[in-house]
C-alpha cells in the first residue's frame, strides 16, 4: 500500500525559507509522478509544482514560479519542495500526492494518492 508522508513544515517570518520533503512508502511508480498541492484556510486546494509526463520538465503555479523549487532524490526515494521568499498568502497546508504520470499534472482529479499534509505559517 502506497503511503506518501510529509514533512519539514512550520513557521517562518516573510522572506524566509523552508524545505518540505516528501517520502514514499511502498511506490511502484516513479518519483516524477509525485507533485505538491497546498490548501489555505478557506480557500480550495490548488497546485503548486510538478513533474510532465516525462519526467524532464516541471511546472509551477503562477503565484511561486521564481520562488519555490521541486526536486527528486532518487537514493533516497524522496520529493523536496523548495520554498525561498516566503510571502504570508503562502500560509496553507501542503500536501504531496501521487498520479498516474499520463493524467495532467495540475490536475487535482489526476491525484490518486495523497498524503497527509504538512502546516506552513509565513508570519509578517
Amino acid at each position: 500500500q502506497v503511503r506518501l508522508i510529509e514533512s519539514g513544515g512550520g513557521l517562518v517570518q516573510a522572506g524566509g525559507s523552508l524545505r518540505l520533503s516528501c517520502a514514499a512508502a511502498g511506490r511502484t511508480f516513479s518519483l516524477h509522478a509525485i507533485a505538491w498541492f497546498r490548501q489555505a484556510p478557506g480557500k480550495d486546494r490548488e497546485f503548486v509544482a510538478g513533474w510532465t509526463y516525462s519526467g524532464s520538465a516541471t511546472r509551477y503555479a503562477d503565484s511561486v514560479e521564481g520562488r519555490f523549487t521541486i526536486s527528486r532524490d532518487d537514493a533516497e526515494g524522496t520529493v523536496k519542495l523548495q520554498l525561498d521568499s516566503l510571502k504570508p498568502e503562502d500560509t496553507a497546508v501542503y500536501y504531496c500526492a501521487a498520479r498516474p504520470v499520463y493524467l495532467a499534472v495540475r490536475d487535482l482529479e489526476s491525484y490518486n494518492h495523497w498524503g497527509q499534509g504538512t502546516h506552513v505559517t509565513v508570519s509578517s
